[in-house]
C-alpha cells in the first residue's frame, strides 16, 4: 500500500496547490508532499534492503502492474530525495522571480505532476506502461523548461520535445518488436521478469533489434552522445530547481529503463549488450569531457557533466561484472545527490549575479560567499575529487575495470574523467576566485535592486537550507555507506546481473 501512496501523493498535491490561497500555500503543500514521499520511499527501500527482494504493491485489478524491487527502490528513493531538496530551494528561488499567485500555482502544479511522472517510471512493471510514463515525463518537464516564457526558453523546450518525440518513436518500435519476440515463444507475462525468463527462447534477431532501437530511442532522453543536443539548451533555460530534477533524477530514471533490458539480453544466447554500452558510454564521456573545456554558460557546464556521468554509468554496466554493476549503482546514487547540489549552486550564483555567462562572473566569493563556496564544492564533487561521493564510485568503476583486465576501456575512461575535472575546475576557479577584468565588478544584469547594490548578496534562507541538506549525503557517501544503503545497492546491482 505504501507504494501506491507514493504515486497518489503528488497527484493530491497537484490538486491542492491549484486552490487559490495565499502564495505560501502551494510552496508549503509541495514541500510537505515531497517530505512525505521521501519518508515513504525510504521506508520502502528499508524493507527491501532488509530482505523483501521483490514487493508487489497490488495483486489485483488494473493496478497489478505496480512492482518495486531493489533497483527501482533505489531510483524511487533518489527521486524523492531530490524532489524534497528542490522543493525547498524553489521557495527562495521562485520568490525572486516576482511571480503572480496564479503563475506560482502553475509552477507548483507542473512540479508535482513532473514528480508523479518520474515516480511512475520505476514502479511500472510492464514495458508498455513504462514507455507511456516516460513520455509523460517529457510533457511535464517541457512545461517547466519553458516556464519563463522567453524566446530562448520556448526554443529550448521545443527542441527538447522534438528530439524526445523522435526518440520516443524509435523506443516504441523497439518495445513492439520486443513484444513480438516474446509472443514468438508462445507468450507469457509481459513484465521485466517475464521477459528475462522468456529471453533464451526469443528469436535473436528480434531481441537484438528491439534492444538497439530502445537504447537509441531512450538514449535521446538520457542525453547519450550523439542524441544529447537538447540537454544543455533545456538545462540552461529551465529554473534551477527544475534543472536539479532534470539532471539529477529524470535522466537517471530513463537510464533505469535501459538498464532493465540488460538481464533480458544477457539471458539470450549470443547477445552482447555490453559492447553497445561500452561504445556509447565512452563516446558520451569523451565528447562531454572536451565540450566542458569550451563551454561558456555554467548551467550548460553542469548539463554537459550529466552527459559525461550517464556515459560513465553505461560504461560501468558494460563491464559486466558484479563489482562493476555495484559501482554503477554507486555512481547513480552519487550523481543524483551531487548534481542536484550543483544546480542549487548554479541557481544561487544566478540569484547573486543575474547572469549565466562564465566570462561575466569573476570574484563570486567576494560578491556572494555562500554561492561561491557552494560552486567550488559542487565543482569538486561532480568531477570526482576525494573524499566526495563521486570519487568513491568512479574509483570503484576503474578498479573493477582493471581487475577484469579491460585496460583500454579503463584507461580511456580515466583519461576522459581527468579532462572533465580540469575543464570544470578551470571555469569554476575563474568564476569564484578570478579578479574582475578592467577594474569592473561583476554586477548583475537584472531588475532586482537587492542584487544591484554594493553589498554582499545573502542567499535566501530556503536556498541555503537546500544546499546544506543536499551537501550532507554528498559528503557522507564519500567516506561511509550505511549498511541498509549498501544492502540496497547490492540488490540493485544484482537486478542487472541475474
Amino acid at each position: 500500500m505504501s507504494a501506491l501512496l507514493i504515486l497518489l501523493i503528488p497527484l493530491v498535491a497537484t490538486a491542492l496547490v491549484c486552490i487559490p490561497l495565499p502564495k505560501r500555500w502551494p510552496m508549503g503543500v509541495t514541500v510537505v508532499a515531497c517530505a512525505v514521499l521521501l519518508f515513504l520511499a525510504a521506508q520502502l527501500a528499508w524493507r527491501i534492503a532488509a530482505g523483501e527482494a521483490f514487493v508487489s504493491a497490488v495483486h489485483a485489478g488494473f493496478l497489478k502492474w505496480i512492482a518495486v524491487d531493489g533497483l527501482s527502490a533505489l531510483i524511487l528513493l533518489l527521486i524523492a530525495l531530490v524532489a524534497t531538496t528542490a522543493s525547498i530551494f524553489s521557495i527562495g528561488y521562485m520568490a525572486h522571480e516576482g511571480l503572480s499567485p496564479g503563475k506560482l500555482r502553475l509552477y507548483y502544479a507542473n512540479y508535482n505532476l513532473f514528480i508523479f511522472s518520474m515516480l511512475a517510471v520505476p514502479m511500472a512493471a510492464e514495458p508498455t506502461l513504462v514507455w507511456i510514463v516516460v513520455e509523460l515525463t517529457t510533457l511535464c518537464s517541457a512545461l517547466l523548461v519553458s516556464f519563463d516564457n522567453t524566446h530562448a526558453a520556448l526554443e529550448a523546450a521545443w527542441k527538447y520535445v522534438l528530439l524526445s518525440l523522435m526518440g520516443a518513436g524509435m523506443a516504441l518500435f523497439g518495445f513492439l518488436v520486443l513484444f513480438a519476440a516474446m509472443q514468438a515463444t508462445g507468450g507469457g507475462t509481459y513484465t521485466w521478469n517475464g521477459l528475462a525468463a522468456a529471453a533464451p527462447q526469443m528469436p535473436a534477431i528480434l531481441l537484438q533489434t528491439a534492444f538497439v532501437f530502445i537504447l537509441i530511442g531512450l538514449g535521446t532522453k538520457v542525453g547519450l552522445v550523439p542524441m544529447h543536443t537538447w540537454l544543455p539548451d533545456a538545462h540552461s533555460q529551465a529554473p534551477s530547481p527544475v534543472c536539479a530534477l532534470l539532471s539529477g533524477v529524470e535522466t537517471t530514471a530513463i537510464l533505469y529503463v535501459i538498464l532493465r533490458l540488460f538481464p533480458v539480453m544477457r539471458a539470450a544466447p549470443h547477445s552482447h549488450p555490453e559492447a553497445w554500452a561500452i561504445v556509447l558510454g565512452l563516446i558520451s564521456v569523451g565528447v562531454a569531457a572536451f565540450l566542458l573545456l569550451q563551454v561558456r554558460d555554467y548551467k550548460r557546464m553542469f548539463a554537459f557533466s550529466t552527459v559525461e556521468h550517464m556515459g560513465v554509468i553505461l560504461t560501468a554496466v558494460g563491464l559486466g561484472t558484479s563489482a562493476a554493476s555495484y559501482a554503477a549503482m554507486q555512481q547513480i546514487l552519487a550523481h543524483s545527490v551531487t548534481k542536484s547540489f550543483c544546480f542549487f549552486a548554479a541557481g544561487s550564483t544566478l540569484l547573486a549575479l543575474g547572469t549565466r555567462e562564465i566570462g561575466a562572473v569573476r570574484g563570486l566569493i567576494r560578491r556572494s560567499p555562500g554561492a561561491g563556496a557552494a560552486l567550488v564544492l559542487g565543482g569538486l564533487a561532480i568531477t570526482g575529487a576525494p573524499p566526495l561521493a563521486i570519487f568513491l564510485s568512479e574509483f570503484s568503476i576503474l578498479k573493477a575495470g582493471l581487475t577484469q583486465g579491460r585496460y583500454v576501456v579503463t584507461g580511456l575512461l580515466a583519461i576522459f574523467i581527468v579532462i572533465a575535472f580540469f575543464g570544470v575546475m578551470l571555469h569554476v576557479n575563474r568564476m569564484v576566485f578570478g579578479a574582475e577584468e578592467n577594474g569592473q565588478s561583476a554586477e548583475p544584469v537584472n531588475h532586482h535592486s537587492e542584487r544591484n547594490n554594493g553589498y554582499k548578496y545573502r542567499l535566501p534562507f530556503s536556498c541555503g537550507l537546500a544546499l546544506i541538506l543536499a551537501a550532507v549525503p554528498m559528503l557522507l557517501l564519500g567516506v561511509y555507506i550505511p549498511k541498509p544503503l549498501h544492502d540496497l545497492l547490492t540488490l540493485a546491482s544484482a537486478a542487472l546481473t541475474k
